[in-house]
């Protein structure tokens, strides 16, 4: 539980470091190929450092079939690339609590899509109640807030895009695991996400206007927050019931809502406590065993 809630954090970090490296960089808001291509350098940087570990801590590298290593590079094109290519895309149009509301959508997504899919996942009576809350949490930390703004498809559009990958994602994690190595899987689908995302990218004209200290150690941050919580949250997953460590990403939304407020000087509004308590309250719920 303390891991799962480790990348939680970890991750709602992501939302405002992210608004602020594309200032940096100098990325123009509607400047799609330098986005790509910012994503990309983020990933396949993550990526590397993921295999150079997994190979220091002598974990299997080996993947055994044609058919595993394509599913491996399926993961990296779902999980990584198309995710990430419409996040950053959403995120740069989108408030930086706005962005964290809509994208945690894939929470629940991936707890409905693992239920109907695996055997062993259940929709119980638990895990249904701790859904709810999270959606109220996610409900609340919005009245009178960003969700009021009408919607928009370079914004919410990409987002919602987004979470619906960022689910299948988490779907493919078990079932790419079955044959090979998480991390190795995990490592491999960076490189080849974030590969794919700098080719695009460069395709598309994109290109860093501005290279500085600040904006460098902004990336190797993302990178860093890359490492850790994918190489973590993957193994969760594979080792545990997928409801029980996704419901987690429901705090995502508030805790980056919080981040937002702290570093972008985003509106800080009263109902985000009460937001809080209802995640919270949501991930005991799903956790909660049953005597």
């Amino acid at each position: 539980m303390l891991l799962a809630l480790s990348c939680a954090v970890a991750w709602s970090f992501a939302f405002p470091l992210i608004k602020i490296g594309l200032r940096l960089f100098d990325v123009a808001s509607g400047d799609t190929g330098a986005k790509t291509l910012f994503a990309g350098i983020r990933f396949f940087s993550a990526g590397i450092v993921v295999l150079l570990l997994t190979k220091i801590m002598g974990r299997d590298m080996k993947i055994k079939s044609k058919k595993d290593f394509l599913g491996v590079l399926l993961f990296g094109l779902v999980n990584t690339a198309l995710h990430y290519f419409f996040y950053y895309i959403g995120l740069s149009n989108q408030s930086g609590s706005r962005s964290a509301v809509i994208d945690s959508m894939s929470t629940f997504i991936l707890i409905v899509l693992a239920c109907a899919i695996f055997k062993e996942e259940r929709m119980t009576l638990n895990k249904a109640v701790g859904c709810l809350l999270g959606i109220f949490g996610i409900i609340m930390v919005n009245i009178g807030g960003p969700m009021g703004e009408s919607f928009t498809f370079a914004g919410d559009g990409m987002l919602i895009l987004s979470a619906v990958f960022s689910a299948l994602g988490g779907i493919l994690t078990r079932s790419v695991s079955k044959n090979t190595d998480i991390l190795t899987a995990t490592g491999i689908s960076l490189t080849f996400g974030g590969m794919l995302m700098i080719v695009f990218g460069i395709c598309m004209g994109g290109r860093l206007n501005v290279i500085s200290l600040q904006g460098v150690l902004i990336m190797v941050a993302l990178s860093a927050i890359s490492v850790y919580g994918f190489s973590v949250y993957n193994q969760l997953i594979c080792s545990n019931p997928v409801g029980d460590i996704a419901i987690f990403n429901s705090l995502i939304p508030i805790l980056g809502v919080l981040l937002s407020c702290l570093i972008l000087n985003e509106p800080f509004r009263l109902q985000y406590i009460a937001a809080g308590i209802l995640s919270a309250a949501g991930v005991y719920s799903v956790n909660r065993v049953k005597k």
